[in-house]
């Protein structure tokens, strides 16, 4: 420890990163300190934040397997979807990890641990945010483009998800890089107290950024295909009237995606630029921002059910990746369980009209009815 505080003095931030001293230093003037949370273990909520963490990893697993195994979904639109999946699977690991190594685990860490602990977090939000970025300028260049090339498509959809990643990675890594407050306790944030608050404004900043030319990018989308949808000669050309219905489909999916996450991510956005305004120890609400957290981090969880109710497609292809036997026919069809009414028109035989039931075997027994013939099977 004393080693600790004469290498701080001096400056030597290789040091730093690997002093616990300097980690509690800054909880203490931030006034973490003197809540209990670094005292207990893990408390009800953070239990159910694990279990949530449990159920995300696994959803947005089974829609990944789902996108992987259906060649039907081996096209740009569904990777760039996957590239999401991957994110907000990554997203639920990550903020797992950061919940087993917090409470009283927080101030044995050094701070090039819990550079890594939050860096984690912050390059997944990050993926999350950029993916949906990518999937937005995706859609709208191929509105654009009316003849689909499917190399330039591929191409290009490689390097949105390359560079979805690469400024992830960087974003997340600026505060280890040198991005902090090791040697300045005013700058540094109430929530994050290894962060300067300069890095939190403009994080936050980033990612409205990226909000902000999504939602313009849809509206932009939106208006094209209801135009083209409207003009008679475009909706007499079958194969644009139904490419045009068809990423008015995948829209709808992905805009829902998008008004989930905002609507999951924005108090925490308020929170972080009420860090950035707050003085120390003057806003009690910034000591609660393992709540905002956990709103934020059900965005993951909400994203794959969201792709099963809004894509026929998607559903199937879940239903049979979860329960092939009992939900799928062996011409991959998805197995109809009910009664299936049809009404056929038949000859006046002698006898009169005819009602037909059939219990989906080869018997039949005629009915006399006044009606046209009714048939009813069971389908198992």
């Amino acid at each position: 420890m004393e080693l600790c505080a004469v290498t701080s003095s001096a400056g030597s931030t290789n040091e730093d990163y690997h002093c616990n001293e300097v980690l509690q230093r800054h909880y203490n003037h931030t006034g973490k300190l003197e809540q209990n949370r670094y005292r207990d273990g893990l408390k009800p909520e953070s239990i159910a934040g694990l279990f949530i963490c449990l159920l995300i990893v696994v959803e947005n697993s089974v829609v990944l397997m789902a996108i992987w195994k259906n060649k039907k979904f081996h096209m740009p639109m569904y990777y760039l979807l996957g590239n999401l999946t991957l994110s907000d699977l990554l997203a639920g690991f990550t903020y797992m990890l950061n919940i087993v190594l917090s409470g009283p685990i927080t101030l044995k860490l050094t701070p090039l641990l819990w550079f890594l602990r939050e860096g984690g977090v912050f390059i997944t939000l990050s993926a999350s945010v950029i993916s949906l970025l990518a999937i937005a300028i995706e859609r709208y260049f191929t509105m654009l483009n009316t003849k689909p090339y499917h190399r330039a498509k591929r191409n290009r959809m490689f390097a949105l998800i390359a560079a979805s990643w690469a400024l992830s990675l960087l974003l997340g890594a600026l505060p280890i890089m040198g991005w902090n407050c090791l040697h300045h306790l005013k700058w540094c944030s109430t929530v994050l107290p290894l962060y300067a608050k300069s890095y939190i404004f403009f994080c936050v900043f980033v990612f409205l950024t990226v909000l902000l030319a999504i939602v313009l990018l849809y509206t932009r989308i939106f208006h094209f295909v209801k135009s083209n949808t409207q003009n008679p000669s475009c909706v007499q050309r079958k194969p644009y009237g139904h490419r045009s219905l068809k990423y008015m489909a995948l829209l709808k999916t992905v805009t829902i995606v998008v008004g989930a996450f905002i609507v999951c991510w924005m108090p925490l956005f308020v929170l972080l630029l009420m860090d950035f305004v707050c003085p120390v120890k003057t806003c009690p609400v910034l000591f609660k921002a393992d709540y905002f957290l956990g709103v934020a981090i059900t965005n993951s969880l909400i994203n794959p059910v969201i792709y099963t109710l809004t894509s026929r497609d998607m559903r199937r292809a879940i239903l049979k990746l979860l329960c092939r036997r009992c939900l799928m026919t062996k011409d991959g069809r998805v197995r109809k369980i009910g009664i299936r009414i049809s009404f056929t028109k038949t000859d006046v035989n002698r006898q009169g009209l005819e009602t037909t039931i059939s219990s989906g075997n080869a018997t039949t027994s005629p009915i006399k009815s006044i009606y046209p013939k009714l048939k009813l099977s069971v389908i198992a």
